[in-house]
C-alpha cells in the first residue's frame, strides 16, 4: 500500500431539500470538495460512485477497468484517482484502487479521526512555537 500526503477539504454547503440518493451523494462529495463546476461530464462523481459500488464487495479495480466501465480516458480516471487519494478516500494496492472504507459512514469516521489527529499535532506544534516565541 502506497501512502501519499493527505489533503482533507471540508466544504460547508447546504444539504439538498430534495432527498434522492444522487442528491445526497453529490452533496456528500461536494462537502468533501471533490466535485467542481469544471467537471462538466461529472466524471469524478461517476468514478466515486463506481468506487462506492466496488467497496461493497471489497473489489479492487484498475484505472483501465474504471476507464472502460465509465467510458472515460485513462488519463481522466487517473487524474480523479489521484485527487481522491490525496483526499484520503482511496487507497492503492499494486495497480488497483479501492475506497478506503467499505461504507460511507466508516469513511466519515476515518476522516474525522484524521482531522482530529492533524489538529492535535498542530496544537502541539503551536504550543512549542509559542514557547519558542515567549508567548
Amino acid at each position: 500500500m502506497v501512502l501519499i500526503r493527505q489533503r482533507i477539504t471540508l466544504v460547508q454547503t447546504r444539504k439538498p431539500q430534495k432527498i434522492t440518493v444522487n442528491d445526497e451523494l453529490r452533496w456528500f462529495g461536494e462537502s468533501l470538495g471533490l466535485f467542481s463546476e469544471r467537471d462538466r461530464d461529472k466524471s469524478c462523481y461517476r468514478l466515486f460512485l463506481e468506487l462506492i459500488k466496488a467497496a461493497k464487495t471489497q473489489k479492487l479495480t484498475s484505472s483501465d477497468e474504471l476507464a472502460e466501465l465509465l467510458g472515460l480516458s485513462r488519463g481522466t480516471v487517473v487524474h480523479h484517482l489521484i485527487k481522491l487519494r490525496r483526499a484520503g478516500l482511496v487507497l492503492i494496492e499494486g495497480k488497483r484502487y479501492v475506497l478506503r472504507a467499505d461504507n460511507l459512514e466508516v469513511l466519515v469516521d476515518d476522516i474525522r479521526r484524521d482531522v482530529e489527529r492533524t489538529c492535535e499535532e498542530m496544537k502541539h506544534a503551536a504550543k512549542e512555537i509559542d514557547e519558542m516565541l515567549g508567548l
